[in-house]
């Protein structure tokens, strides 16, 4: 019989708890603790998990082989570091750390003690995302809305950070081109921080992106739309659907036109993600979605930070 990994969770708030569930039910771990500083938190999830529970991350990194770090984004640095020095595996909830240089910390950490690391860009594991991913060529130009009705969570990141962060990945790997140049706009609405925001990037390779996040919107929306030579491609993450439209020239006449729903089957991307992670931490594989990629899209949503803070300062 194989041993499982041993894992917890750190921090057991909104996102916390949906690790903790999942890696419950993972035929390839044992779920052994949860932590958070509050006590009656820790102590709930736990009772319902049926695991132990701590208020000190310290307690545990001797007990197990994996952990998802879950905590403020002001304190992943911190969390995530303890864990990594001592050669355990790391899934960081997005953002990968609050300044670039936190981020860099642990990748670093990550490399001189070999140790897992992966980042918690969700959407990178949705099915639509992922069959998309297979037919990309050239994009050219992104549309992209991500938006949400308020709720009193991830307060302490604006919606760059919380919202925007997730299409800033997506896009990222599917350019693969260097930044050259950002605008952007924004405005705090029900909170001080930014709570909606426009952001038009443009490639090295004449790319265009433009995105929209919104954690004050009256409803929810999670769309991208991107276009290449000869396609159009529309996806939508929570319906998990990626539509292709296809410019199939003639030998005469006009060229025809062909859509076609790409296939995939519905899954829950956070189940993929863990499941993605545990195969790497067990198999000591490369993850999907590296440190790097996290510090790559953590300074793009710092940048887009700094053009909002710029064009308020004209207002």
């Amino acid at each position: 019989m194989r041993n499982l990994l041993r894992v917890a969770v750190i921090g057991v708030g909104h996102f916390g708890r949906e690790h903790a569930r999942v890696y419950s039910a993972s035929p390839n771990a044992t779920l052994v603790a949860v932590c958070d500083l509050n006590q009656a938190v820790a102590a709930a999830a736990a009772e319902q998990l049926g695991v132990a529970a701590t208020i000190d991350y310290s307690e545990l990194i001797g007990e197990v082989d994996a952990v998802t770090v879950a905590v403020p984004t002001v304190d992943h640095r911190k969390v995530a570091l303890a864990f990594l020095n001592a050669g355990k595996a790391v899934l960081v909830e997005k953002p990968i750390a609050f300044t670039v240089q936190e981020a860099a910390d642990l990748v670093q950490a990550a490399r001189l003690n070999n140790a897992i690391l992966q980042v918690g860009h969700l959407e990178r594991f949705n099915p639509a995302i992922v069959s998309a991913g297979e037919i990309v060529t050239q994009p050219r130009f992104f549309e992209a809305h991500r938006l949400s009705p308020f709720t009193p969570r991830s307060l302490d990141i604006d919606v760059v950070m919380d919202l925007m962060i997730h299409d800033l990945d997506i896009v990222l790997s599917f350019v693969k081109s260097p930044v050259i140049e950002v605008r952007a706009a924004g405005i705090p609405v029900l909170t001080p921080r930014t709570d909606i925001a426009n952001a038009r990037i443009e490639f090295e390779n004449g790319c265009i992106a433009n995105l929209t996040a919104s954690r004050v919107s009256g409803e929810r929306v999670r769309k991208l739309r991107f276009f290449q030579p000869q396609q159009y491609v529309s996806l939508d993450y929570t319906a998990q659907e990626a539509t292709v439209v296809s410019v199939i020239p003639a030998a005469a006449g006009l060229p025809e036109i062909r859509s076609e729903l790409l296939t995939s089957e519905r899954s829950e991307p956070l189940s993929l993600e863990i499941e993605s992670f545990l195969d790497a931490a067990s198999k000591r594989t490369p993850v999907k979605v590296t440190g790097e990629d996290g510090l790559n899209a953590l300074r793009l949503a710092l940048t887009i930070n700094e053009r909002v803070r710029e064009h308020a300062l004209r207002l």
